[in-house]
């Protein structure tokens, strides 16, 4: 069987995928192996993948990347919020115009 490379930038975005996903699963070797068979990789390959990208990437970088990402979902959360109002307030405003009007 042929050993198969796999390029740094595949390396990368597969760490990525994986720890994108990792919260929706009880466990990072879970998440492992449900990501895995999607990019076309044993479960192994991209656990050593993981701890290759994690020691060479400074735990700061990592932090700051974190924080950026909170930061882009709390934006996202309060332009929501913000979107879910305005539609309160024009569901209440045709409501009332519904009941001012005239009956038949």
């Amino acid at each position: 069987m042929e050993k198969q490379t796999y390029t740094p930038e595949m390396k990368e975005r597969a760490v990525r995928m994986l720890i994108e996903a990792s919260d929706n699963y009880p466990s990072t070797w879970s998440a492992i192996q449900a990501i895995a068979p999607k990019i076309g990789c044993t479960p192994e390959t991209l656990r050593s993948h993981k701890k290759l990208i994690d020691q060479t990437i400074p735990a700061s970088v990592q932090a700051q990347s974190q924080e950026q990402r909170i930061k882009e979902l709390e934006r996202e959360c309060r332009e929501l919020r913000q979107a879910n109002e305005t539609i309160r307030k024009a569901a209440a405003f045709f409501a009332q115009a519904e009941l001012d009007r005239p009956l038949r």
